[in-house]
Formats: structure tokens, C-alpha cells, sequence
């Protein structure tokens, strides 16, 4: 069995943003040779998320929306976390949306069901974060 690890680097300008990334690990799969097998996907931050979804700007508006709704980000002072930094409503945000993927690996290709996407959620931005790529089989 193979593996190949790769990272990405990301420092959005805005607190809070989605990004495509599916042409990023499509491309690191080619770049692994590796046909049949599993690819990981994951933040390597606290207040960023990788999750699969629709390629649609609608649901990314409604995810923002509902995100806010479950997890404002002020007031500042509602939440014990916040002291140092203002990013409590950033982990909690993380922790909705989830830490990381894995993708199928068939015939050298991503194996994903209609419409889906890989993405990058931003929760608390203007600084660099990472996400790892880690592929594994044959």
C-alpha cells in the first residue's frame, strides 16, 4: 500500500468564507498515482472545517445564515472562551460543520455521488491555517 501527504495553505482576507477544494485534491490524487483507495481530507485548525457539499452560492448564503443563527458572533462577551481572541463563535461553528472527510478512491478518481464537492469553511479568518491531504491504497 502507498500514502501520500500533502498540504494546503489558506489565509482568507474575511472572517468567514467557503472554498471549493475539490481541483486541489483532485490534483493531489493524481499527483499520489494512486487508483484505488481512500483520500482524508481535514483542517488543521480549531476554527476551520473541510466538508462535502453542493457547489451552489444559495446554500452557502444559508449555511452562513444558519451558522450565525446557531452561533453568533456577537456579543463577544457571551461566551467564556473569549478573553484573549474573539473566536469562540468560530469553534463552535468548526464543531457544526466537522473537522474532516474521506472520499472513495475508484479508478483514479474521486468517488462522489450528483453534485457533491469538497470545501474549506472558514469561521475565523485573516490569518494562515492548513488543511492536510492524506491518500492511501494502490
Amino acid at each position: 500500500m502507498k500514502s501520500y501527504r500533502k498540504e494546503l495553505c489558506f489565509n482568507l482576507p474575511y472572517r468567514r468564507g467557503f472554498l471549493n477544494i475539490t481541483h486541489e485534491v483532485e490534483t493531489a490524487l493524481k499527483e499520489s498515482g494512486i487508483r484505488e483507495g481512500l483520500v482524508l481530507c481535514n483542517a488543521m485548525h480549531i476554527t476551520a472545517s473541510v466538508f462535502i457539499n453542493d457547489d451552489e452560492s444559495g446554500l452557502h448564503a444559508d449555511f452562513e445564515r444558519w451558522l450565525e443563527r446557531l452561533a453568533p458572533e456577537k456579543p463577544y462577551d457571551q461566551y467564556a472562551h473569549n478573553g484573549y481572541e474573539d473566536n469562540a463563535d468560530a469553534h463552535m461553528k468548526r464543531q457544526i460543520m466537522g473537522r474532516e472527510v474521506v472520499v472513495a478512491v475508484t479508478n483514479g478518481k474521486l468517488d462522489f455521488g450528483p453534485w457533491e464537492q469538497i470545501f474549506y469553511g472558514e469561521f475565523d479568518g485573516k490569518r494562515s491555517k492548513r488543511v492536510l491531504i492524506k491518500i492511501i491504497g494502490e
